[in-house]
């Protein structure tokens, strides 16, 4: 197919012949180049798209959007030209959360989800940290080791990253899960066992949001235990893809 032109979809290896998509949604204050490596890991087996939110990069001109399910309206229109073979979905953190209500809107159920350090869309906690100063917002990010510490020393870089990761804890918080009938796909959820923003008991029940498979795999490590596992959850994308596909 030719590539539809959008802002919002990166396709940073095409793998045209791949008999599967793999759509990638960012963490707060993430953007799409975070999932440059998974598609370079799985192409040429699986076509690797990321998902690049308003107020980063090259859309630093534009408005942030602090609200999850605006969000999945949004990337659910930009998705339908990709739509012609099965497609995966893969969110990290807020990411998840934006994957999950993608999932609810498409027209067609995705092959398999896979919801990382997050926790269940049902399991609500009580935090402000987008309401933080600049100061407290950047010690933030720097306890959970997503951003590059070089990036957080540079003022410059800095007075582009915080608006975006604000909006997107803004979202993130203020996000109410609206019951519904659950997903027909796998899920497979994935957590770091020393993750201080989902605890292995909140990530477990994911299992509440879906009628299909389940499983959950715990790691060792923290928020971004991705970073020390990047090769094995590779690997268990790739096995479910092809079988989710068949």
């Amino acid at each position: 197919m030719t590539s539809p032109v959008s802002p919002w979809v990166r396709r940073f290896v095409p793998a045209p012949d791949a008999p599967a998509r793999l759509v990638c949604f960012p963490h707060a204050g993430g953007s799409a180049t975070y999932y440059l490596p998974v598609a370079r890991g799985l192409a040429p087996s699986v076509d690797v798209l990321a998902i690049q939110y308003p107020g980063r990069q090259d859309r630093r001109h534009e408005p942030n959007i602090d609200d999850i399910e605006r969000l999945a309206d949004l990337v659910v229109a930009e998705l339908a030209p990709w739509c012609d073979r099965p497609v995966g979905l893969f969110g990290h953190s807020m990411g998840a959360l934006v994957a999950y209500e993608v999932a609810r809107r498409l027209d067609t159920a995705p092959s398999v989800l896979f919801a990382s350090g997050r926790r269940a869309p049902s399991r609500h906690r009580d935090t402000d940290v987008h309401r933080l100063d600049d100061d407290r917002l950047r010690a933030e990010l720097a306890r959970l080791s997503g951003t590059g510490a070089g990036l957080l020393d540079d003022e410059d870089m800095l007075a582009m990253i915080l608006p975006a990761t604000r909006a997107d804890y803004r979202a993130v918080e203020s996000y109410r899960y609206r019951p519904g009938p659950p997903l027909t796909c796998p899920v497979l959820a994935m957590v770091g066992d020393a993750d201080t923003e989902a605890t292995v008991d909140e990530v477990a029940d994911w299992r509440a949001h879906t009628s299909g498979e389940f499983e959950l795999r715990v790691f060792d490590g923290g928020h971004f235990y991705l970073t020390d596992h990047a090769g094995t959850v590779l690997g268990m994308v790739a096995d479910r893809l092809p079988a989710a596909v068949r």
